[in-house]
């Protein structure tokens, strides 16, 4: 079975040639692993017959089972790695396809030939300039657990941060899809500068959200109290609302999870437009931190956290 756009020969790197029972022969494990592993990447389910895969599938598939039997990846936690390289992935899929859509026009639907002959020029400088971001940020990950191999636990204790845009139902509503795609880059640039700034880590963006982590309240309160600094400063970006808590969690494919996390959520939905809640724990070292004032606001009532108590974080006079 022939592609069906001309540009799916050039980004799948060759002519569909196997039934899904043909590559999960030709790497040598079972079709039902074969298949666990495709969905798990997020791929539509394929039928017997289809010949759609190609011999990068193949070859990718016989790199799965090299990696899992020289215990590279554990047995267990192959469908997981697979989800979690997909989910990234798909994002940025996306994101390049709009790429394609700005710069080609009327002719990206309409002229298949200069679609496709876009995607065979624009392809390998795509794959050099994702290669080099990911060397970069596996050289910072790699310095970080390696400074911290002595003293890092299974858990690592983080201040967990989230900050959402006040208000982004009614934007959603009122402004256009223009209006708001500008809104989302203003904001996602902004948090981006304001993290990497001052040492801290995005861990995911969310539409209107994004979660951070960083090492000390020192940094992760800098980053909270100058989000709301440069927001305040554009008349483009709605307030934050932003939330802080510290304490361990489970880091996991480049997430976190815990009450650490919920405890963070939980303070965002609490705080006022244009104000940062923290819990107890920030709170305790944040009294001893010069240049920041806390006010204490007492236990709430949040469900699935008994008599929550917050902070609220501002600098000094």
């Amino acid at each position: 079975m022939a592609p069906e756009h001309p540009v799916e020969r050039s980004l799948l790197g060759g002519e569909p040639r196997y039934r899904k029972s043909e590559v999960a022969r030709l790497a040598g494990v079972e079709l039902s692993r074969a298949e666990r592993l495709w969905q798990a990447m997020g791929f539509a389910h394929v039928s017997d017959e289809s010949v759609v895969f190609t011999d990068l599938d193949v070859t990718a598939l016989r790199t799965v089972v090299q990696l899992v039997s020289a215990e590279v990846i554990p047995p267990e936690l192959e469908t997981a790695v697979a989800r979690s390289l997909a989910q990234t992935m798909s994002r940025l899929a996306e994101w390049q396809m709009g790429i394609f859509r700005s710069v080609l026009g009327e002719s990206f639907s309409d002229d298949m030939a200069t679609t496709a002959r876009f995607a065979d020029a624009i392809l390998p400088v795509m794959e050099h300039l994702q290669n080099y971001v990911w060397r970069r940020h596996l050289s910072a990950v790699a310095v970080r657990e390696l400074n911290e191999h002595d003293t890092r636990p299974e858990e690592p204790t983080l201040v967990v941060g989230f900050a959402d845009i006040v208000g982004y139902t009614r934007l959603i509503r009122d402004y256009s899809e223009l209006e708001l795609a500008g809104l989302i880059d203003a904001f996602e640039e902004l948090v981006t500068g304001v993290i990497a700034e001052n040492h801290g880590r995005i861990v995911k963006t969310v539409g209107d959200e994004v979660l951070f982590v960083a090492d000390t309240v020192r940094e992760a309160g800098e980053i909270a109290l100058s989000l709301n600094e440069r927001v305040a400063a554009e008349s483009l970006l709605p307030p934050l609302r932003i939330g802080l808590a510290k304490g361990r969690v489970l880091a996991r494919f480049g997430d976190v999870y815990g009450s650490t996390v919920n405890i963070a959520s939980r303070l965002t939905t609490l705080a006022r437009p244009a104000s940062v809640l923290v819990d107890r724990e920030c709170a305790r070292e944040m009294h001893e931190v010069a240049g920041f004032a806390l006010t204490g606001l007492g236990p709430n009532k949040v469900p699935g956290f008994r008599g929550l108590e917050a902070w609220a974080l501002r600098r000094a006079r």
